[in-house]
């Protein structure tokens, strides 16, 4: 994988504070994927996928893929949408109504067929979390589709040929992704330890095989939202505990269940998992905001919350220097009607 993204992605900085190395007790290193093509390091799971398909091609002596098919909340089918234009090669994105407009816009933007279906969680908006108004469900209902986004997806493969990219099941999605770890080795070797969000598992499953393979004393933490807590309730039960209903979260980007491919390698490699409320993600995404300029999307909030928690002052103090992976800033500045409603400073 880092043979096929060497030169066609940016090498993010490793940023830090001090505001919040105070604030955890602990060196802070901050993985910036948010400066990262597309906005978030989906890009790296995309174009390792989508070269992987080309290279297969080639060595068949057939064409291109007639197309490249994915279902995504919106930074995966920005980054696939990306990867395929590079390739000359259709794509098309099944994307909830809900996802954020930014998100949307941009898939479009780089040319690919947006193609709409309901969320699961029709009553709540997908990025802020809030309640959504009557005449929005009444639209909701009047354009309503009973497939879920898997189903349209597996719909759209087979009306185009297309070959299906899941966002986060795909070997050559997580070995992308995993991409991650090799540069944070590089250029923060000091580290003791990983944090990484998790919704379908992709990047913290690509990140942990890295990480144990090169460096098997460095720690890696999941960190996901209380109200989407189905890889904790995994890792304590030891199976796959998907998510029983649709988790209302402002982090909607991690609102997926890890799966099959991704679960075992949590299962085996990942020596914990982190959860943090609403208001955590909240409260630590504003805080970085404010300390560190850096425009991050709640998803990322999450890893950030996770190492103020309470619940990680219990790691040993011997993990002193934390590298904290911001995955992504995507923001639907239109929509953030949650930080009005939120009480006091981020500190």
């Amino acid at each position: 994988a880092e043979r096929r993204l060497r030169g066609r992605l940016h090498r993010t900085p490793v940023l830090s504070s001090r505001r919040l190395d105070s604030l955890a007790g602990r060196r802070l290193l901050f993985k910036c994927e948010l400066f990262q093509r597309t906005g978030s390091f989906k890009i790296r799971g995309a174009l390792n996928a989508v070269r992987s398909l080309v290279e297969a091609s080639e060595r068949a002596g057939a064409g291109l893929p007639r197309a490249v098919v994915t279902h995504s909340s919106g930074n995966h089918g920005q980054a696939l949408a990306c990867a395929a234009q590079e390739e000359g090669i259709p794509a098309y994105i099944v994307v909830p109504r809900t996802a954020p407009r930014c998100k949307q816009d941009a898939i479009r933007a780089y040319g690919a067929t947006l193609v709409p279906c309901e969320p699961s969680d029709q009553v709540r908006d997908g990025e802020t979390g809030q309640e959504r108004s009557p005449a929005a469900r009444r639209d909701s209902r009047l354009h309503a589709s009973p497939q879920s986004r898997a189903e349209t997806a597996t719909r759209v493969v087979l009306e185009t040929g297309g070959v299906m990219v899941h966002p986060n099941q795909d070997p050559a999605v997580i070995a992308g992704q995993g991409t991650i770890a090799l540069e944070v080795l590089e250029q923060a070797p000091e580290v003791n330890a990983v944090v990484v969000p998790v919704g379908g598992g992709g990047m913290i499953a690509g990140i942990a095989v890295a990480i144990k393979a090169l460096r098997p004393d460095v720690k890696v933490f999941a960190a996901e939202p209380r109200n989407a807590d189905d890889c904790y309730q995994s890792k304590v039960r030891g199976e796959l505990t998907p998510n029983p209903h649709p988790p209302d979260t402002i982090a909607d980007a991690v609102k997926t269940s890890i799966g099959p491919n991704t679960w075992p390698i949590i299962r085996d490699l990942v020596d914990d998992v982190l959860t943090v409320s609403e208001e955590e993600i909240k409260r630590a995404t504003r805080l970085v905001w404010e300390r560190m300029k850096l425009l991050i999307e709640p998803t990322a909030g999450v890893g950030v919350a996770a190492v103020l928690s309470e619940q990680f002052q219990a790691v040993p103090r011997d993990v002193e220097n934390v590298c904290v992976v911001l995955c992504g800033g995507n923001v639907d500045l239109s929509s953030l009607t949650w930080l009005t409603d939120l009480p006091g400073k981020a500190e």
